[in-house]
């Protein structure tokens, strides 16, 4: 057999072995570095592979390492961890609950509403899930909601957080993109080619992902209709006055967050790495207020200091390096000043709450397990692709996706159509 063939035959061998194996329950990076490994000393024996190749890893592995953008990813994690461990998903939930429980589906459309704040303030999708699974799925049984709906509508809302940004799936995938993009870009001729960032990536997922919300609610609304048994409403004891003043209290401060980081991110007053960084920290604030209600003044201060900073970031110059300072610009680094300050008492005063509740070990330890299951993965993947590559799999993909019929939409077709099928079976992050 042809050698360049023989090697088409092994990458394409070596991705069903890939499959197989994550199908058995391997974890995913080990797999993908296993497989990798194995096909190319197999390849090698056989002279279709040229183990000079896998001396370029190490560089691969420095550059994820270094790749600032990247670092959004455990910021992210934390941030998301941080809202769950403080229980402020679990006061959303509740308190929509009842803003919505009178109605027919109400309990179904708070879900869902819930799922969407919690996407686009934490970016993962597990620590939602099993959140509202624990929270909503007993109170929507015990009101008479269909157990299917009930299951479909949690699940469903839960996984919101892929799309809707800011999402470490897009944050990844901004990182690929940026090189593939280039890469296509030189293949065409062009020599000058506009970037693809994250920021194109959240802005492009931000609309697809309200559609997304609304065909969830759309669906709860006609079942409501067609189906009223299966999403009885729900009697609370409290007045309509009392659940729209617990509902301002609840969720102002998670919804100032949110638009905190996502509008410092659209209007490129901030990069996704910066814009994380300070939804950690709103975060940290959050979950001081929550532990402690009582004393909540130095997180308020706080959290306004954020603001403004993000604010004076936006309008003014506060870089001092400079020869000639115009005043406007330095009466605002000086206030910028002082709001660090006012940010740093109330991210200790935070930080104190957290650490003496347990919660900031956990959240702690949760970051770095999720963390690591990322990058790890990103390793794994890194030699998979690289040895793919060496054994001419790469031709093969080119070659089947340009015979499509339909160009580019084709191709596009068949790629969406086979992530939906391995969806089924893999997790989003493999």
């Amino acid at each position: 057999m042809d050698s360049a063939l023989l090697g088409e035959v092994m990458s394409l061998l070596m991705f069903a072995t890939a499959c197989g194996v994550l199908l058995l329950g391997f974890p995913v990076a080990f797999t993908l570095a296993g497989t990798a490994l194995a096909f190319a000393g197999v390849g090698h024996l056989l002279g279709v592979f040229n183990m000079s190749l896998l001396g370029g890893l190490p560089s691969r592995y420095f550059g994820v390492m270094v790749n600032e953008v990247l670092v959004a990813v455990p910021l992210f994690v934390f941030m998301g961890v941080m809202l769950e461990k403080s229980k402020i998903a679990e006061q959303l939930l509740e308190t929509m609950g009842l803003l919505f429980g009178k109605m027919r589906g109400g309990l179904g459309l708070s879900v869902v509403f819930v799922g969407m704040l919690l996407a686009a303030s934490t970016g993962i999708v597990g620590a939602t899930v099993v959140t509202m699974g624990l929270l909503s799925l007993p109170t929507m049984l015990k009101a008479g909601y269909d157990p299917k709906l009930a299951c479909g509508t949690i699940c469903a809302s839960g996984t919101l957080g892929q799309i809707i940004p800011p999402s470490i799936v897009l944050v990844i995938l901004g990182d690929i993109l940026q090189g593939a993009n280039t890469q296509a870009q030189l293949a065409l001729g062009n020599y000058a080619p506009d970037p693809v960032s994250v920021i194109d990536l959240f802005a492009g997922a931000f609309l697809p992902g309200m559609v997304l919300v609304g065909m969830y609610m759309l669906w709860i609304l006609i079942i409501s209709v067609f189906r009223p048994d299966a999403c009885p409403p729900v009697e609370t004891g409290e007045t309509r006055a009392e659940v729209r003043a617990r509902v301002l209290r609840v969720m102002m401060p998670p919804a100032t967050l949110i638009i905190l980081v996502l509008g410092s991110i659209l209007v490129g007053a901030a990069t996704p790495t910066e814009a994380a960084a300070m939804g950690s920290v709103g975060a940290m604030l959050l979950a001081g207020r929550a532990v402690d209600a009582r004393t909540v003044w130095p997180v308020y201060a706080a959290g306004t200091s954020l603001l403004v900073l993000v604010m004076l970031v936006s309008l003014f110059d506060l870089r001092m390096q400079r020869d000639v300072i115009p005043t406007g610009d330095l009466i605002a680094a000086i206030v910028a000043g002082a709001c660090v300050v006012v940010v740093a008492v109330g991210v200790a005063i935070s930080l104190g709450r957290v650490y003496r509740t347990g919660i900031l070990s956990d959240v702690m330890r949760a970051t770095v397990k999720i963390s690591s299951m990322v990058f790890v993965i990103l390793l794994g993947a890194s030699m998979f692709s690289l040895t793919f590559r060496g054994l001419g799999g790469e031709k093969i993909v080119a070659d089947v996706l340009h015979s499509l019929p339909g160009g580019a939409f084709g191709a596009m077709f068949v790629v969406m159509a086979l992530m939906f099928f391995m969806g089924f079976f893999l997790d989003f992050i493999e």
